[in-house]
């Protein structure tokens, strides 16, 4: 496809979701704040670098876009992971399978709760499910804003069991009836269905209002309002480093701040994403290795990924960190790292950029050295991402040997039994 195709189709700028198609096959579905900055951004310069040989493939192949437009960013997130659903694009599930995906899990419990769950473990849970959502931090972002307007329980304060949670959100044991209401409003919107939820709440609304129950009628009312002006601005704030299911925007050498490189050229930051590994084995058995994930410098357990080692025998713990880079860097809809933190010293630097130039991904790499007793010594690699962002390295890295320890422990318990 052709840059002349875009400037002839004048997409509107306004949210939505949109299709690339070879004759009536959908190859990628995708969603946007914009419409016609997203598309656009496909007909860029360096298409390989910043977006990946698999989204270029898709561009060759692709004859035509098509879309549709939305009210609110957040309705767009929804009717992508339908369209999904229902399409199963070829270039949106390559290298993932419905094990990766995140979904929305309605429980079937008398308070029923609303839960984030991961394709894999959906056999665990019964209720109704929506998704597949591709990237989890943005949905769970989307449903606090669907909160605000339905409030409902989550796994986290399903645990503060007592009156005075439920009161925080409305609902008590004692009006059951307008909890579940909620959850019905939920569902629907879910399944983008908003034009039938105002229907049925200003029919709710005129009722209470002839009752006249004034105070149920202007939370309805509210509610109406919330649902006509959706505030979605945290979606839009993240989307510039999680709107892709397919490949992110790689960022280059200066994606981490403000400062000079050593050869004088200003680097102009925003900091987002560092992803940390490490390997785990008990000399060389049970070999495993993990990555962990920081974004904008706190946390992101939802998207930590466990390896199993497949190819090394022995003590080979480079060689190990090679599968799990390679593994990792297969899976080109997860989205990709401003930084790359691995445990070791030169040789781990040595082997994770190797890999990154034969894929030509431009993303720098530090190193956290360990002294005899396995505290941080130094950060090799880029002194100036060293120094700026010290903590959120040796955050990251503590991360990844905690974690790698504990799946290397899981794993040697249940081979013992083998």
């Amino acid at each position: 496809m052709q840059i002349n195709y875009f400037k002839k189709n004048k997409l509107p700028n306004k949210p939505g979701v949109y299709f690339f198609l070879k004759e009536k096959q959908i190859l990628y579905i995708g969603k946007a704040t914009s419409l016609k900055d997203r598309v656009k951004s496909y007909f860029g310069k360096n298409l390989v670098e910043t977006r990946g040989p698999l989204l270029v493939d898709m561009l060759y192949k692709a004859e035509k876009v098509k879309w549709q437009e939305t009210d609110s960013v957040l309705e767009a997130l929804i009717l992508e992971a339908q369209f999904i659903k229902k399409h199963q694009p070829y270039y949106n599930t390559r290298e993932k399978d419905d094990k990766s995906f995140n979904y929305v899990c309605i429980t079937k419990d008398k308070l029923p709760k609303v839960l984030v769950v991961r394709g894999k473990e959906l056999k665990n849970y019964e209720g109704s499910f929506f998704g597949p959502y591709t990237n989890g931090s943005q949905l769970k972002t989307a449903l606090q804003i669907i909160r605000k307007i339905f409030p409902f329980i989550d796994e986290a304060s399903s645990k503060k069991a007592n009156l005075e949670f439920y009161k925080q959100i409305h609902p008590t044991p004692a009006n059951t009836e307008e909890y579940i209401r909620n959850i019905k409003n939920l569902k629907l919107f879910l399944q983008g269905k908003k034009k039938k939820i105002i229907s049925n709440l200003k029919k709710e609304m005129i009722s209470y209002a002839k009752n006249k129950e004034f105070e149920q009628a202007g939370e309805v009312k509210r509610q109406i309002f919330a649902l006509k002006h959706i505030n979605d601005i945290a979606l839009m704030k993240n989307e510039s480093f999680t709107h892709a299911n397919f490949l992110p925007l790689r960022p280059s050498l200066g994606a981490l701040g403000s400062k000079r490189d050593p050869r004088g050229q200003k680097i102009h930051m925003s900091f987002t994403r560092i992803e940390a590994y490490d390997i785990a084995h008990m000399s060389g058995k049970n070999m495993v290795g993990v990555m962990t994930v920081l974004e904008n410098g706190e946390i992101a357990k939802s998207e930590y990924k466990k390896f199993k080692i497949r190819t090394q025998a022995g003590v080979n713990d480079t060689g190990a960190l090679k599968e799990v880079l390679e593994r990792r860097l297969a899976h080109t809809e997860w989205p990709y790292p401003n930084l790359i933190v691995v445990d070791g010293g030169t040789a781990q630097i040595n082997v994770t950029k190797s890999i990154l130039a034969l894929l030509n991904i431009d993303v720098p790499v530090v190193s956290v050295l360990k002294d005899e007793r396995h505290k941080p010594k130094d950060i090799l690699g880029n002194k100036n991402f060293a120094v700026k962002y010290k903590r959120e390295i040796l955050l990251a890295n503590s991360e990844a040997h905690r974690f790698a320890i504990a799946y290397h422990k899981n794993v040697r318990a249940k081979n013992f039994f083998k």
